[in-house]
This record gives C-alpha cells, sequence and structure tokens, in this order.
C-alpha cells in the first residue's frame, strides 16, 4: 500500500515537472454544430452512360463516390462563401429563352451548409440550362 502511495506521488511530481500541457487547437462552434455536407446526386438521360447513375458527394472531408468530388465540393465552398444557394429554384416570374437543352435530369438530396437539400434539375429552358451549368460539377456536364 506505501508503494502504491510513493508511485502515486511521483507520478504527480513527475507531471508537474514537466510542465502543463500545451493548449487544443479550438473547433470551429459552427463545424460542430452542424450536420456534414453529404449529398445524393441522381442523373439520367444525359447522353453519357459514364455520367448517368447515382453519387454519394461528402464534404469536409471530401469523401463518396462521386466522379469529380474535390472539384465538386470546392464549387459549393463557393457558393457558400458567398452566401449563395445553388439549389434554390428560380422565380416563376423570370423570362427563360425557349430552348431545350435535351431529356438530361437531376436530382440531389441530403444535407448541404446543416440546411436540408431536395431539389429537381432539368434542361428544359435557358433558365435552368443555366441553373444546371451553374452547379457544374455537382452535376455532369450536359448537352445543350
Amino acid at each position: 500500500m506505501l508503494r502504491l502511495a510513493a508511485f502515486a506521488v511521483t507520478s504527480v511530481l513527475a507531471t508537474a515537472a514537466a510542465g502543463p500541457l500545451p493548449p487544443l487547437a479550438p473547433l470551429p462552434l459552427d463545424r460542430l454544430l452542424s450536420s456534414p455536407d453529404r449529398l445524393t446526386i441522381s442523373v439520367s438521360h444525359t447522353g453519357n452512360p459514364r455520367a448517368d447513375g447515382e453519387y454519394l458527394l461528402a464534404c469536409n472531408p471530401v469523401g463518396g463516390d462521386h466522379p469529380r468530388a474535390e472539384q465538386a465540393c470546392a464549387r459549393l465552398d463557393r457558393f457558400a462563401k458567398a452566401g449563395e444557394n445553388p439549389f434554390a429554384e428560380g422565380s416563376k416570374r423570370q423570362m427563360c429563352t425557349q430552348q431545350d437543352g435535351g431529356p438530361a435530369r437531376a436530382h440531389i438530396t441530403g444535407t448541404w451548409q446543416g440546411r436540408k437539400v431536395n431539389a429537381s434539375f432539368r434542361r428544359t429552358n435557358g433558365c435552368e440550362i443555366a441553373r444546371w451549368r451553374n452547379l457544374e460539377p455537382v452535376l455532369p456536364a450536359g448537352r445543350s
């Protein structure tokens, strides 16, 4: 019993002699409270069989099976820094050119910047084509 007490005192003295431990780096509170950026992206009818399919995109850290995950996360980071929501639908009152960008469709669900995402994309007119292109490389480059 006396040996155990001597060991405890020696351990405390050795720790005190070594000095205090350096402080841990602070973690950003917003990052602790927000859910990770994870999106499921379903793409069809692009005319490119390698682009069609369902992909998982994770950001911060980059992961998933998205073919251009690093570039896609970098694009989403630019939207976040600018305070823009790339998944928002365009205004119904917006004037759009009547051009057909093909039958490509995409649906994105998940979480981005702590917000739920449930967005659909088509290339049915000039506004929707621009909305799709604005989100490349999260979405594959489409035919026009």
